[in-house]
């Protein structure tokens, strides 16, 4: 019984995915989300707003300047993580090696 509700749920998933994937437009196509009047406010308005001459780094430091500073918090929480785990397992490997030789 459990399998034929499981079974039922990832075959209505599969279904609904389907569906939904045959609504997408075309890569390039106008009405595709992609290209909506953001994108283009920031082609046409970006050197007058920011005085920057790179578009790329006037969305980057300008406009996305918060959402910029998330990912760099996120990217550097994560070294600092695994920089944190690696320096504690070398500790205790010294400390294995000093207990076997000792």
């Amino acid at each position: 019984m459990k399998k034929i509700f499981t079974f039922t749920i990832l075959g209505g998933l599969l279904i609904v995915l389907l569906t939904s994937i045959t609504e997408i437009p075309p890569l390039g196509e106008e009405k595709n989300p992609a290209y909506n009047e953001v994108s283009e406010y920031y082609v046409n308005e970006s050197a007058q707003d920011t005085g920057a001459q790179n578009i790329i780094a006037a969305i980057i430091t300008d406009y996305r300047a918060f959402d910029t500073l998330g990912e760099t918090t996120v990217l550097f929480t994560g070294i600092a993580a695994v920089t944190a785990m690696i320096g504690v397992s070398h500790d205790k490997g010294k400390k294995e090696d000093q207990e076997h030789h000792g």
